[in-house]
């Protein structure tokens, strides 16, 4: 599936320094898609559409979003309609139980 390029869009969980980044960056490379990070610490919506803009050049681009739990659901929707229609595969990782966290949508 990973050297084919149709990777679904996911959500990692786990506590910190299980290896969620460092398995974003393994499907990325064997993918051979572009990829693009962000923390959602020090993110906003703007770096979001700027990422997108980007990735429209290279549809199904990966976006891996660290601690995506920290998102607000403004933020989390900006998302939606990359996501949807395959402009980005989402990749994101927390330590919170996405489904409390991360907006049903993107679950």
């Amino acid at each position: 599936v990973l050297r084919s390029g149709t990777i679904p869009s996911m959500i990692f969980w786990g506590p910190p320094g299980v290896g969620k980044t460092t398995l974003a960056n393994i499907i990325a490379n064997e993918a051979k898609k572009p990829f693009y990070v962000l923390s959602a610490i020090s993110a906003g919506v703007k770096d979001i559409r700027e990422v997108i803009d980007k990735a429209k050049g290279s549809p199904r681009s990966i976006l891996f979003i660290d601690e995506i739990h920290r998102f607000n659901k403004g933020q989390q929707d900006a998302l939606l309609a990359a996501v949807e229609k395959g402009i980005i595969t989402l990749i994101g990782a927390t330590t919170e139980n996405p489904s409390f966290e991360v907006n049903a949508a993107l679950l």
